[in-house]
């Protein structure tokens, strides 16, 4: 499962970093369509927009879904044991780790410090 990094990076990546087959989660699709609102920037604002019309051409997101949820309370209880907070700016990448925990896939991320703490839950791959 690509987090929403490295779909945000695919035009910047070897496609040799990337699995043979790939799966996005829904909530990538959902931080993908905040992404034009999220800047003043009339230049970014279209390329964000044009990234989440070539993402949701591309790609058919795994739901989030009674496995993901129920797999998010694995998650969220790992992040809180280790001392993190589970909750806020990092909740969006817990949900795809929940995602990808429920369908038995790992994670390739840009960011692999979002997701420490999933050690023997999620394999966590960055690209």
């Amino acid at each position: 499962m690509l987090d929403t990094s490295v779909v945000i990076d695919l035009d910047k990546l070897e496609p040799t970093q990337l699995p043979l087959e790939i799966a996005v989660s829904a909530i990538t699709m959902a931080e993908l369509a905040a992404g034009p609102h999220a800047t003043n920037d009339p230049d970014e604002r279209s390329r964000r927009q044009d990234r989440l019309q070539r993402a949701e051409a591309v790609f058919d997101p795994l739901p989030f879904d009674g496995n993901a949820a129920r797999a998010y309370g694995r998650i969220f209880a790992s992040v809180i044991a280790s001392g993190r907070k589970a909750r806020g700016a990092r909740a969006g990448d817990l949900l795809i780790a929940a995602t990808a925990l429920a369908a038995n896939l790992p994670v390739y991320t840009r960011n692999s410090d979002d997701f420490r703490s999933l050690d023997g839950l999620v394999d966590v791959i960055s690209v």
